[in-house]
């Protein structure tokens, strides 16, 4: 068993705690000590100084003789001097290594920088021209009506077909009374009728809140609340679940009923004899579908389009507003970042409802003419069968999707597609370079961003464990920034003049992006619920007055600019006077345990500093040896960083974009009475041991030292 704490032996500074407590999982104590060395920071400091004292002297005595050749010497010599001087002047602040890095860099911001001009020439094009998403496609469609728009396992629908479902709810709904400004949520599966829904109720200037399809209960009534819907379309596949909660929505609900083919007709049928929604079917196929009713008031270039939920994660499902310019932007900057084609298949097993599937894939198809291929429920080992299948060109990724598929016995179609990229974000440096040997993957776009959020970067150059880059020669450019931050509270630290501090490389902060209103790049919408809206926004960042959306994830970037992830804040922990980084510690422990789901976070021990590591593995039929997980992980993890204890879980929870749930097991603890799977705590020599009621009663009373 670990010992007790030693000395840190470097200064600390402390921090008071801004954020609020979290039961029995909040930090013993309501302030955070950061280690620094204050010697390091001094030579630093002074290293600095000099170099600023040194260039002042220059620049008067290089102007003084550039000048002099210039005048004696002719205009040639004159401006040779000058590049000698500037020359000189960039040597010694920031220094040679400056060149060395722009050299290097330069490709890559290069590309980057054009791409990014061509996609604030396109959002600028619509946005002049007060375009929207519907008028957009219908240019496709006009294009290429009989090109396949979206392609699934039971259905192909052309770009012809989609666009007349949409006219047909456009004009079913104009004519109940639906007008711009109206919020009318949709809770489908993934099909075509999905998108051509939201896309329809967008041409008659209706915002549509997209509703993840796993909510059940409270969830979901919530979801329909906090979106202000005044009705909701709905599958019959998900009958019960609104009709458990029908007669708790507001009263100006109205409900629709969409049946699928026929297979739900006895269930359809039930729910209609309720009286409480209306069948969509009946009233789609006798409306018009060859243009929208011209008493219709179309969406402006500017305003809502759909709302897109958070995951939830921590707690209930916030409403992110998406509008027209922000859907623009967002598909056309992986399109352009990237280098997708518009012949390009892509195929998207993801939830239509989350930005990933329904904006960067869906939106190849609607503003680009591509084909994309859905899928109802993603399959790992059906991953790669599908895209040869389909001849797919492009696949997208999101959370521990990779993982799985890399899980997957090997198969004849490993390498039998036409893959040439996979996209997407959350594939971890750990597992990165087996899955893209094995499935042969030319180039990998990893991708981080928030859906209401305006700090969004992308890896264009496939660098490995990379989730993206911000230039280190003009980062002006893209106003992105990893600012030092508390990384348990992820509050900003603030200098002597009450100013955010950009952290150097290698130095873990909070990432932030600057906020511009009325620039979509760089404009923060928010939420439905503005409260929630001002909790993401940090204020007087590196001047007064200035504000920026803060993302709440810890960030770290290298010499040459490229950013990986760290952590959430709130997930590092704390333990033996070090900071504990879940997600590294998750990624090398589902290694050892054969890629199954692994959970880590810290949990509090009576009369003990910090929080002690706690892993969640999902092993039901239990595979994992624990008697050797120990020694296994004493190879890979410092001693600080491995687990305490272990819980084997015989189920799982995870959101609809595959992101682990951790809040409850948190809450949970240790505690062998309150919990039926197997627990294990470290013993003396590093081996993990039955965690009994006994000696969780032991470690209570601090009978037994961590």
């Amino acid at each position: 068993m670990c010992t007790a704490p030693a000395d840190v032996g470097a200064a600390t500074a402390t921090i008071d705690a801004a954020g609020p407590s979290h039961g029995s999982t909040a930090l013993n104590s309501n302030q955070v000590s950061i280690p620094i060395d204050p010697s390091q920071s001094s030579q630093e400091e002074k290293k600095r100084n000099w170099r600023c004292c040194l260039q002042w002297i220059m620049v008067p005595v290089l102007s003084v003789g550039t000048a002099a050749l210039w005048y004696y010497l002719g205009a040639w010599s004159g401006l040779a001097a000058l590049y000698g001087s500037v020359i000189a002047t960039l040597l010694v602040r920031p220094g040679w290594r400056w060149f060395y890095i722009a050299a290097v860099t330069g490709p890559r911001d290069t590309v980057a920088l054009f791409a990014y001009i061509r996609v604030l020439l396109f959002v600028k094009r619509q946005e002049r021209k007060n375009l929207n998403i519907g008028d957009i496609f219908e240019a496709s469609v006009a294009r290429h009506p009989d090109k396949l728009a979206i392609v699934s396992e039971s259905q192909q629908w052309t770009f012809r077909q989609l666009n007349e479902h949409s006219n047909r709810v456009a004009n079913v709904f104009h004519s109940h009374g639906y007008k711009k400004g109206d919020v009318v949520g949709l809770l489908l599966e993934n099909r075509a009728e999905f998108v051509a829904t939201w896309l329809g109720l967008s041409k008659i200037g209706v915002i549509t809140p997209l509703i993840n399809t796993n909510l059940r209960g409270a969830s979901l009534q919530h979801s329909i609340t906090v979106g202000q819907c005044t009705a909701l379309i709905y599958g019959a596949s998900f009958r019960a679940a609104v009709m458990d909660i029908a007669k708790d929505l507001p009263a100006h609900v109205g409900l629709y009923q969409f049946n699928d083919e026929g297979s739900q007709a006895h269930a359809a049928a039930e729910g209609l004899s309720q009286g409480l929604a209306q069948q969509l079917n009946g009233l789609l196929d006798t409306a018009a579908k060859d243009k929208v009713a011209a008493g219709a008031t179309r969406a402006d270039h500017h305003d809502k389009l759909v709302y897109i939920y958070t995951s939830g994660t921590t707690g209930l499902p916030k409403a992110a507003v998406i509008t027209h310019s922000r859907y623009f932007f967002i598909a056309a900057g992986i399109h352009y970042a990237l280098g997708f084609r518009d012949q390009d298949v892509f195929y998207t097993p993801l939830p239509l409802y989350h930005t990933a599937g329904g904006v960067m894939s869906m939106g190849q198809a609607l503003l680009f003419g591509s084909t994309v291929v859905i899928r109802k429920k993603f399959s790992a080992s059906g991953y790669f069968a599908d895209c040869a299948r389909f001849q797919c060109t492009i696949g997208q990724y999101i959370g521990e999707m990779a993982r799985y598929i890399l899980s997957t016995p090997a198969a004849a179609h490993d390498r039998k597609h036409q893959v040439r990229m996979v996209f997407g974000n959350g594939l971890r440096p750990q597992i990165w370079t087996p899955f893209v040997e094995r499935f042969g993957i030319k180039r990998v776009g990893e991708f981080y961003g928030a859906t209401e959020g305006n700090a969004n970067i992308m890896n264009n150059d496939s660098t490995v464990g990379a989730i993206g880059f911000v230039s280190r020669v003009l980062p002006q450019i893209y106003p992105i920034s990893i600012i030092r931050a508390d990384p348990h509270t992820g509050e900003p630290l603030r200098n002597k003049k009450g100013l955010c501090e950009r952290c150097e490389p290698n130095e873990t902060g909070v990432f932030i992006g600057k906020i511009v209103k009325g620039n979509p790049c760089r404009e923060f919408l928010g939420y439905v619920d503005t409260k929630a809206s001002f909790k993401k926004v940090v204020y007087d960042v590196f001047a007064k007055g200035d504000m920026a959306f803060i993302s709440g994830d810890l960030l770290v970037s290298d010499e040459r600019g490229y950013l990986y992830f760290k952590d959430r804040t709130g997930d590092t922990f704390r333990w033996k006077g070090e900071n504990v980084s879940t997600s590294e510690v998750e990624a090398q422990l589902s290694n050892l345990a054969g890629y199954k789901d692994v959970i880590v976070y810290g949990v509090s021990i009576p009369q003990t500093e910090g929080r002690a590591g706690m892993a969640a593995i999902y092993d039901p039929t239990r595979e994992v040896k624990v008697e050797l997980l120990g020694q296994e992980l004493a190879k890979v993890l410092p001693n600080y960083a491995r687990p305490q204890f272990l819980r084997f879980l015989r189920k799982i929870d995870l959101t609809g974009t595959f992101k682990l749930r951790k809040v409850e097991l948190q809450q949970q603890g240790f505690d062998p009475a309150a919990i039926e799977d197997e627990l294990f705590y470290v013993g003396p020599d590093g081996v993990y041991l039955p965690l009994t009621q006994s000696v969780y009663e032991r470690i209570q009373r601090n009978e037994m030292r961590f």
